[in-house]
């Protein structure tokens, strides 16, 4: 029987592989423009979203339904050429102060220059757990998968299913934990005081409208709509009906593992928790990984 199980979970996630590859999912079918609605454009019968920037806004979107858990991913194509200053963003969030969140943050940077990749988790409204690799490939030049695993015990930050982060559940010591449902949202927007060099690289408008390109709205993840449940009650979302939940992504498997260490050591240029001028004690997250 387990054997039989054991076949049946991987195929379906062979299949679900396969759906995401082939994502025909309208935008407008998962999600909603949030600001700057002159400066996005719908293509390739709405399966494709253009955000630009200039001097005047950016631009934005976020899902219609808000999230428990899932698997969350966007492939996403970055601004080009003099993109200092520019942050593309793509997270999911919850509302009031005390919010959760999960980071995708790209860090423009003058043209022929890597562009970094800032990752955080927020929870509580307790954020700066910010980790930042060199992206190892050109993001501007084509397409690639970003993606967030989420379930009640770990959260998994990937680039092309790659591994680049791994926070776990460390609430029994302490740790805050993301708990509350999120909206996916993406935007692009002006960060030169802080994004670029430390802020010392600032925007370029003569090479604006800076513009990213979207693509992949099929959703995978536990929704809470507002007329059928209680978005701050989770619980229901943490059921092993849903695949994300299953015992296989509790952790890493060794290959993954394998991955993430190499991400790290290659890559990582900042990690919070190796800062001693932020934390000369380090968060209790960073002594339990």
């Amino acid at each position: 029987m387990q054997h039989y199980f054991s076949m049946f979970f991987h195929l379906s996630f062979f299949f679900f592989v396969k759906v995401f590859a082939a994502d025909n999912t309208r935008f407008d079918e998962t999600y909603e423009i949030t600001w700057g609605n002159d400066r996005v454009l719908s293509s390739s019968q709405g399966t494709q979203i253009q955000l630009s920037m200039d001097a005047s806004s950016g631009s934005g979107f976020r899902s219609k339904l808000s999230y428990g858990t899932g698997f969350f991913r966007l492939r996403i194509k970055l601004p080009d050429k003099d993109s200092a200053g520019v942050v593309t963003a793509y997270y999911l969030t919850s509302e009031g102060m005390k919010h959760d969140e999960l980071d995708f943050e790209f860090l423009g940077n003058k043209e022929g220059k890597a562009v970094t990749l800032q990752t955080n988790v927020f929870a509580g409204g307790v954020g700066n757990r910010e980790q930042r690799v060199v992206l190892w490939f050109d993001p501007t030049a084509a397409f690639h998968d970003y993606q967030i695993l989420w379930n009640q015990h770990q959260i998994v930050f990937y680039v092309d299913d790659i591994p680049i982060r791994v926070f776990k559940n460390k609430k029994d010591i302490g740790v805050g934990y993301p708990s509350q449902a999120m909206k996916i949202e993406a935007s692009l927007w002006d960060g030169d005081s802080w994004a670029t060099d430390g802020g010392r690289a600032k925007t370029n408008w003569s090479s604006a409208p800076f513009k990213a390109h979207f693509q992949g709205f099929h959703m995978s993840g536990c929704s809470k709509s507002d007329h059928n449940s209680n978005n701050n009650n989770i619980q229901e979302c943490f059921s092993p009906k849903y695949w994300w939940n299953s015992e296989k992504y509790w952790t890493l498997d060794s290959k993954q593992k394998g991955q993430l260490g190499n991400v790290q050591k290659k890559y990582m240029n900042y990690d919070y928790c190796s800062d001693r001028h932020r934390y000369p004690v380090p968060p209790p997250e960073c002594l339990h990984q």
